[in-house]
């Protein structure tokens, strides 16, 4: 009898580990072996957009419909590269500013012609999209859906139209936000220039006025993009008669006030700032006659000590 015990005491301990073993193994649905799992697949450090990088349609205020990607990305080109053969020169230290909207198959679009849709093979071997035969990118300094700080920067990056072409101001004519003025009540400054994102025009005491000539360039433009008009141009609260454009040696066109060349400041990240004045004693907000801003406290035109960064 204590031997019948015992032999069915010894069964049940070893069922019950036999259960155990096979849960720590992960054994499958009734009992089949434990399948082994994929590695998960490896993503290239360049690749760090979506995969599939969807093209949309948005519609701004600013500039109508234009491009975005999968997560609502503004989508940018690049006029130093080329659509017709479709070629991107943006490459090393560029690539971090402008990442490419890279691409694997078949993209899905949505409010674009997919016969203008297309890729190109860069470099490392993956393929960036392209709209019209131009590659596509977005900025590093959109963080988020809807944000469009890449456009004019440096007077070579816009935005991407459905068409492929560059998208122009909703205002009427204008290629870039900074093709029309305005003039705001600033605490500091009084009546100022800006553009059509509220953002501060300046001007440059080594350009001259009369004639109109920008000497802002290479480097210098890095830090105060030139203010670019094609076509018709609107303005509010600014004498037309004062309004004007300067060609740059690269044929685009700069908008002028009282002769002057005007400029945006890289460092102004959002309207109403006015953080390039006295830049250098030499960078100064452009008030609506084109002359220089006067300070609250006098009108000497600004605070001729400001240095800071970025100055030319």
């Amino acid at each position: 009898m204590q031997t019948r015990r015992a032999r069915t005491m010894i069964l049940a301990v070893s069922a019950v580990s036999t259960v155990l073993f096979a849960g720590a193994c992960g054994s499958g649905v009734d009992g089949a072996a434990p399948q082994a799992q994929p590695p998960a697949p490896q993503r290239s450090s360049t690749s760090e957009i979506p995969a599939l990088a969807a093209l949309n349609v948005s519609n701004t205020a600013q500039f109508g419909n234009i491009v975005t990607d999968a997560n609502g990305k503004t989508l940018y080109r690049f006029d130093k590269d080329t659509a017709k053969p479709s070629k991107s020169n943006c490459a090393a230290k560029c690539l971090e500013a402008w990442p490419p909207a890279l691409v694997e198959g078949q993209p899905t679009v949505q409010g674009v012609d997919q016969a203008l849709v297309g890729s190109i093979k860069r470099d490392d071997g993956t393929e960036q999209l392209t709209l019209g035969g131009w590659p596509l990118y977005t900025f590093a300094k959109d963080t988020g859906p809807g944000e469009m700080k890449g456009q004019n920067v440096q007077g070579t990056w816009f935005i991407a139209a459905p068409d492929g072409k560059k998208a122009k101001a909703a205002a009427g004519g204008g290629q870039n936000a900074a093709a029309t003025l305005n003039v705001v009540a600033s605490s500091d400054l009084g009546n100022i220039v800006t553009d059509v994102n509220g953002l501060t025009l300046y001007r440059f005491d080594k350009d001259t006025a009369k004639p109109s000539k920008s000497n802002c360039a290479a480097k210098c433009l890095e830090a105060w993009p030139p203010a670019l008009v094609t076509g018709s141009l609107r303005v509010q609260g600014v004498d037309e008669a004062l309004v004007g454009s300067v060609k740059r040696p690269d044929g685009s066109e700069q908008l002028t006030l009282g002769g002057w060349p005007l400029y945006r400041f890289a460092q102004d990240t959002r309207a109403g700032d006015t953080k390039g004045q006295a830049v250098q004693g030499t960078w100064f907000v452009a008030a609506p006659d084109g002359k220089k801003a006067k300070t609250t406290a006098s009108a000497s035109g600004g605070t001729q000590g400001g240095a800071g960064a970025g100055g030319y």
